[in-house]
């Protein structure tokens, strides 16, 4: 019963969300298009598939995603796995939590390969260039970007280190590969690092941040818990234009050789 009470509280909540875009799309259709929706009946199908999906997905994520995320790093971190107690006094460091970013590690690959927003672009991409861009490429050169992000955002949060170190140093190396990476790949590039924080990502990754932060001692929540999304955001992008100038590199090592 309290999990069908809970549905119907997310439900309208839900339709208050989609209460705005609803307006916005039959406003301009009707006010300033002046024309009628074409296929209205599958249209307001389409709203009520959204409605429902939305709040189903919302309710999982309190019952089951948040729940794991947190689940899982209060395991790790937990100082009869890691055997904290078998440590000296003073002798405890950020690699005790190997474990941690390990798992960090394959959850951002496995969430980004599952993603269905990056799954939609890189097909689009493969379209458009013709079979130039491979979809299987793009997905895991994202997949690993995401890991190697998330892998280091929890390193920063059990370190304690300020974020924007990280940031500005990330966005340093984004620049420079700007200026070299083929020029095809630039703009799909800072594309990839927004799809890649969407449906499946994010649920878990905040989670781990949390559930990480509220773990390993003297570390804030608040201050030190946000974050991993920004890795998840900013590391797909190095990762893609790297794929690409690898991939550029060994095509032309080719054409020497050949000719």
């Amino acid at each position: 019963m309290s999990l069908l009470l809970d549905f119907l509280d997310i439900l309208l909540a839900t339709m208050r969300d989609l209460i705005p875009i609803v307006a916005i799309i039959f406003g301009f259709q009707f006010l300033v298009i002046r024309k009628p929706i074409v296929n209205l009946s599958r249209t307001l199908f389409g709203f009520f598939y959204v409605l429902i999906g939305l709040a189903l997905f919302l309710q999982g994520l309190e019952r089951a995603l948040f729940p794991l995320g947190r689940l899982m790093a209060s395991q790790l971190t937990d100082p009869a796995f890691i055997d904290l107690h078998a440590l000296l006094p003073g002798e405890f460091s950020w690699q005790n939590y190997y474990w941690v970013y390990l798992f960090a590690f394959a959850i951002g690959w496995s969430t980004t390969i599952a993603e269905p927003s990056l799954i939609a672009v890189a097909i689009k991409a493969n379209e458009v260039s013709g079979g130039a861009i491979g979809v299987n490429g793009l997905r895991q050169s994202v997949a690993l970007g995401v890991a190697i992000g998330i892998s280091l955002g929890c390193y920063r949060i059990v370190a304690g280190d300020p974020i924007h170190y990280y940031i500005i140093a990330g966005y340093i190396v984004v620049i420079i590969q700007t200026r070299f990476a083929p020029k095809m790949i630039v703009p799909l590039a800072y594309d990839s690092g927004g799809v890649t924080t969407s449906t499946v990502t994010v649920p878990l990754v905040a989670a781990l941040g949390l559930g990480l932060s509220e773990t390993v001692p003297g570390r804030n929540p608040l201050l030190d818990g946000f974050g991993l999304i920004a890795f998840a955001s900013l590391f797909p992008v190095i990762s893609v234009m790297a794929y690409a100038q690898l991939a550029e590199f060994i095509n032309n090592r080719r054409s020497a050789a050949s000719a």
